[in-house]
């Protein structure tokens, strides 16, 4: 049962063993650190109120803040044994950085410890959130080949996908975003691609360029000899309906590299 303090409106951590994270702090703390227990174990509560992540973000801005405080404002709140901010540092640790984090699916993220429903569903909607904002750029501007743009948010989009799949960015004549579809889904290290579904969806879109994209499962994102054969071979196929083959990115955990920007696919924009 949670008691407030009806003076102060602060509920007493002894009375919320669940509320430990970046609102559970809102402990009003007189003459320094706090010396709180929940659930048995013992936890200093050492930053003062406006040098906490949430009174930063709002002062200063998010620049001011680390990766784990950020990722620790998504969280909320701790699980009782850790903090939010310890949490996030954990996971961070465990995936190997933001990019490794956010590539995680939900089923993923609910294995690890602490983790409930709401809390991995406010990561995913972080993610999807980027992507959409990534969409909405990409929408307003050409789409050249080695975009960072349509890097990052072919990176995001794949970020759902633990097997190869192979997708493609259907652009009209301007360059301009029409679509953006994953055509063949294969296993963890393969997806078999037929030229003439590829051929299909652009003259379903009308589309006048493309830019194909696909994912490493195993991280690297560095293009291997049959992605330049295949990128070899569909260049030539779509060249006969009239459809440039702008770029062809690669993604591997969240990073991505651009086969046009290693000179694989010839620049043949006016």
């Amino acid at each position: 049962m949670r008691r407030a303090n009806h003076t102060t409106g602060v509920v007493r951590a002894d009375s919320a063993p669940n509320c430990v994270g970046i609102e559970a702090v809102d402990i009003e703390a007189k003459g320094g650190d706090l010396l709180r227990s929940i659930g048995g174990v013992a936890r200093l509560v050492e930053i003062p109120l406006q040098e906490r992540p949430r009174e930063r973000l709002l002062r200063a801005g998010p620049d001011d803040l680390a990766e784990a405080e950020l990722v620790a404002l998504v969280l909320r709140t701790g699980d009782g044994q850790q903090d939010a901010l310890a949490m996030a540092r954990a996971l961070l640790r465990r995936f190997g950085g933001i990019n490794g984090m956010l590539s995680q699916s939900a089923d993923q993220l609910l294995e690890v410890r602490g983790l409930g429903a709401s809390k991995v569903a406010a990561l995913l909607a972080m993610r999807e959130l980027l992507e959409r904002a990534e969409l909405a750029r990409l929408k307003k501007r050409k789409c050249k080949p080695r975009s960072k743009i349509l890097g990052r948010y072919v990176s995001l989009r794949m970020a759902r996908h633990k097997r190869e799949v192979f997708g493609m960015v259907m652009l009209n004549a301007r360059l301009r975003f029409l679509a953006a579809e994953e055509l063949f889904f294969g296993t963890i290290d393969r997806a078999s691609v037929y030229p003439r579904e590829v051929v299909g969806r652009c003259l379903h879109h009308n589309a006048a360029a493309a830019v194909l994209y696909h994912n490493h499962p195993s991280g690297d994102p560095g293009p291997s000899e049959k992605d330049k054969q295949l990128t070899e071979r569909l260049v030539n196929v779509l060249s006969e309906i009239g459809v440039r083959v702008v770029d062809h990115i690669v993604v591997g955990a969240m990073r991505h590299i651009s086969m046009a920007e290693l000179g694989m696919i010839e620049d043949t924009e006016d």
